[in-house]
């Protein structure tokens, strides 16, 4: 049962740091809830109004909460348990809305100045939609290029590009055509039986009438482009690209059961990625009008959303976190210890790690050029902190890495 709680003024209710899985709502007093900025350092402070939650990112995504959260005068809490919340929230339907669209902002914030960090902030749409055309090209995806080409024509039929585009667009699309009829073949969904796989997406029979089918190299959504939707993967992989300065990079691939474009449902913002069927996809597509529908008759799918919010908020946090870092060489550490945790082992007293990595992956991670990257590992296989091979790299002990990362921050490196 959720348990009131009374505060006296100036007491902690939780500490930044702290693994603490409640969420809380104010009932009477005023809260204050302070962080520490993470490109300046500055501490923020944001007040707690009654009868709004607060501790809930923390809780949801199930990491260490990033404020302390401070009665400043004698106050009232509701504690709950994260299943305590999911109650309510699967049942109020404006509560779920406000609370996707407040998280929607946030993600968009932080990715905004990842962006800046990375000096990868596209002012001219239509210039970044080509590029990720001319990138496809150049790496003869042809299928791909063609599709992003072909969204360009759609949404800038004016453009004075036009006929160049044009020629582009008939050109892959004329090659993808080629390489097609010599590798014809009858594919198929990849199978995807893996536990959990298909709890999201076995929907009531009606909303299969919003079902697509995308075929290998399909370009589902192209960074750039305005986005009106959001895909629930149904059967199939999709992966999600990245176009900086020109180059691709890979993100992540999805698979059955899990969303992707999501951030599109709650604004009107240019797509931040490029999601590609990788073999056979079908995907339910939904816009603004039936997510509506969606969630009043599955409310667990907006809370899954709700979820991803948080953990991609947190990921994309710590990614930033890494591009504020001046020097370099804790820069690069830190990369280490972000990979240690996204792929945690089992063996506590097991120091050594290895990271199937490459210089252009680290450096891609750290937003620092290839060659520059290249000689702060050099440094640091020197140091015998790291040892460097073509397509991984093996730290030798992960926490003389945490030390020097945090000996260079008290140096006052960072």
């Amino acid at each position: 049962m959720p348990k009131a709680i009374k505060y006296t003024a100036d007491s902690i209710i939780y500490f930044a740091g702290n693994q603490d899985y409640r969420i809380f709502i104010l009932q009477s007093g005023v809260v204050n809830l302070s962080s520490t900025d993470i490109e300046t350092g500055n501490e923020v402070n944001d007040k707690v109004k009654a009868g709004e939650f607060f501790g809930v990112k923390s809780a949801l995504g199930k990491f260490a909460r990033e404020e302390t959260a401070r009665a400043i005068t004698p106050s009232v809490v509701i504690a709950l348990t994260v299943q305590e919340f999911e109650n309510i929230f699967v049942n109020n339907k404006d509560l779920i809305l406000k609370m996707l669209r407040v998280f929607s902002a946030q993600l968009r914030q932080v990715h905004k100045k990842t962006e800046s960090a990375l000096n990868n902030v596209s002012t001219d749409l239509q210039s970044g939609l080509l590029s990720l055309g001319t990138s496809f090209f150049n790496d003869e995806q042809y299928r791909s290029a063609a599709d992003v080409y072909l969204k360009f024509l759609k949404r800038y039929p004016n453009s004075p590009k036009k006929n160049e585009i044009m020629r582009l667009y008939q050109e892959a699309k004329l090659k993808a055509d080629h390489l097609a009829a010599l590798n014809k073949s009858d594919i198929g969904f990849e199978d995807d039986e893996s536990e959990g796989s298909n709890r999201l997406f076995a929907l009531p029979a009606a909303f299969e009438r919003f079902a697509k089918v995308y075929e290998p190299g399909q370009v589902i959504i192209a960074e750039f482009e305005p986005g009106d939707s959001f895909y629930l993967i149904q059967k199939g992989r999709v992966q999600l690209i990245k176009c900086v300065n020109g180059s691709k990079k890979n993100l992540d691939i999805l698979k059955q059961g899990e969303l992707f474009g999501e951030m599109a449902i709650l604004d009107n913002s240019p797509r931040s990625a490029t999601c590609m069927a990788i073999g056979k996809v079908k995907c339910l597509e939904f816009n603004k009008e039936n997510f509506q529908l969606l969630i009043t008759g599955n409310p667990q799918i907006a809370l899954h959303l709700l979820k991803l919010f948080c953990k991609r908020i947190n990921d994309q946090k710590r990614r930033f976190r890494i591009l504020c870092i001046k020097d370099y060489q804790a820069r690069i550490s830190d990369v280490f210890l972000l990979l240690d945790e996204m792929n945690p082992t089992s063996k506590e007293n097991e120091k050594q790690r290895r990271f199937n990595v490459t210089i252009n992956d680290v450096a891609n991670w750290a937003g620092l050029p290839a060659e520059v990257t290249k000689d702060e590992l050099i440094k640091l296989s020197s140091m015998r902190k790291v040892e460097i091979y073509d397509d991984y790299m093996i730290v030798s002990n992960i926490n003389e890495m945490k030390r020097l990362y945090e000996a260079r921050s008290l140096s006052g490196s960072l």
